[in-house]
């Protein structure tokens, strides 16, 4: 696809390569640049609300389906779940979070968002992103021009009652010199590398098309794009020679590194940082502000991005975003509005594309994300091995596998253990169920904490069992094991 640069690109040339002042790399070892009184510094005091917040999401996506309407934390650590119908209060209650009844469910405002997508042609160039807020229960569509959006909403055919829109001078753009990591080189211009996976490592992409060339930031010859999507999406791979060793870090600018521990998707209100060659003197911190966002760049649109309230500048495209405790990759520096060179603001926004949709088609290869553990399956080798029958299989995301699919029988009483055993950067659940006289199957026992690997325990009676893995998020390999009374 022929790509036009825009100017905030870094172009390779001699010019402005000598004027670029030479980001620190993990080889030298130096220490960040010292910090300007106009700069914000990065947070250092953790939230301990997210990690609870991501497994109360998770569950209650899946207990109340259809009423789902999004959750997200505010600034107190509270945990809001809004839900279509009153009755779902017990229930989101129970499981730690503040109950809020809507009009609008998840799904509904997702077709709302789908279908804006499907009429992005029509959009004016002065509309620059729509996205699903679940606070307000509405898509809202941001514009530098009310009316604009107003014909764009109802271009789309949607609703009107079930959008906001929100005047802003935003103008997102690619930024093709970005952040995440460590710089490198395409002929054309300069990105950042976002996370290492097996024999590379993926950026954005906007940053090359596939077959490009690389470099790395000493301008040794690092690999080539093995593929690249954009517009629709914003996500590349590039294939690293021999002479280029992915490792599970990210640098942080300050003489240590974060180590990137898996790939599980965080909730709304959670904090996350942003790591790049650009904006190199410290990670930049904030929150996720929505999940699947749409923006309209003047190269076209992308959908299903993450938006942030942390800045970014020109060189910063393709870098990193993870979580601020916990290691956890969630994306690929897109594009965004506002500058870092005045320190952080409100009026900053960039969004990333989800890490979890490259990690995908690379797991169909055989590839996965690379962690603490080398990029291993869970913990280490064989994290099943200690169970009777071992069984393995392939699991596409949002999926269920039933291990064995017709269960097995056990005629007298006892403990049933098992595990699943799923490669680094996925989250896979375990469900152990039971059949009962009308043939129908009842969970008895479940384990879904974040990442790949499950264990459950349950003393049950004589009866007929089965495991359900379930792929919440990523794709590949699993083995399930486990041992009967």
């Amino acid at each position: 696809m022929a790509r036009t640069h825009l100017l905030l690109g870094l172009a390779a040339s001699a010019t402005l390569v000598a004027a670029l002042a030479a980001p620190a790399v993990a080889s030298t070892g130096a220490s960040s640049p010292t910090r300007t009184s106009a700069q914000a510094a990065a947070p250092a005091v953790p939230s301990p609300a997210d990690d609870r917040a991501t497994r109360i999401q998770k569950k209650l996506r899946l207990t109340l389906g259809a009423k789902y309407a999004g959750a997200w934390v505010d600034g107190s650590g509270t945990v809001t779940v809004a839900a279509t119908d009153a009755a779902s209060a017990a229930a989101i209650r129970e499981a730690g979070a503040a109950p809020r009844k809507v009009a609008r469910s998840e799904r509904s405002l997702n077709a709302t968002q789908a279908a804006l997508n499907r009429k992005a042609g029509s959009a004016a160039p002065a509309v620059s992103s729509w996205y699903v807020d679940a606070a307000s229960n509405k898509v809202v569509v941001e514009a530098r021009s009310a009316a604009a959006a107003t014909a764009f909403v109802k271009a789309g055919g949607v609703d009107a009652d079930a959008v906001r829109i929100v005047t802003s001078d935003a103008r997102p753009r690619p930024l093709y010199d970005i952040i995440g990591g460590e710089r490198y080189w395409t002929p054309s211009a300069g990105c950042s590398v976002a996370f290492s996976v097996t024999g590379g490592y993926v950026t954005a992409g906007h940053c090359g098309d596939t077959g490009e060339s690389t470099s790395g930031a000493n301008q040794v010859a690092q690999g080539a794009f093995g593929g690249s999507s954009f517009p629709g999406n914003d996500y590349a791979w590039v294939n690293t020679n021999s002479q280029w060793t992915p490792t599970p870090r990210v640098n942080k600018w300050n003489g240590t590194y974060e180590t990137v521990r898996g790939a599980t998707a965080a909730a709304v209100g959670a904090r996350v940082c942003r790591s790049g060659s650009t904006t190199n003197t410290q990670v930049w911190c904030g929150t996720i502000q929505q999940l699947n966002a749409t923006v309209n760049y003047a190269e076209g649109t992308v959908t299903g991005l993450i938006r942030t309230n942390i800045c970014a500048d020109p060189g910063d495209s393709g870098g990193a975003l993870f979580t601020e405790t916990g290691g956890q990759a969630q994306g690929i520096t897109s594009g965004g509005s506002g500058t870092c060179r005045d320190g952080q603001g409100s009026g900053d926004s960039t969004y990333f594309q989800p890490v979890t949709e490259v990690l995908g088609i690379l797991g169909g290869q055989g590839r996965q994300l690379i962690t603490d553990g080398g990029g291993g399956p869970g913990p280490g080798p064989g994290y099943c091995d200690a169970y009777t029958t071992k069984v393995t299989g392939s699991i596409s995301s949002g999926a269920n596998q039933y291990q064995p699919s017709a269960g097995y029988a056990s005629t007298v009483s006892g403990a049933h253990t098992g595990c699943v055993d799923g490669p680094a950067g996925v989250d896979f659940d375990l469900y152990l169920q039971k059949r009962n006289t009308s043939g129908t199957w009842t969970t008895v026992a479940s384990s879904t904490s974040p990442g790949p690997d499950e264990q459950v325990s349950y003393n049950g009676t004589a009866g007929t069992y089965r495991y359900r893995v379930h792929a919440y998020s990523g794709s590949g390999a699993y083995t399930v094991g486990y041992t009967r009374p």
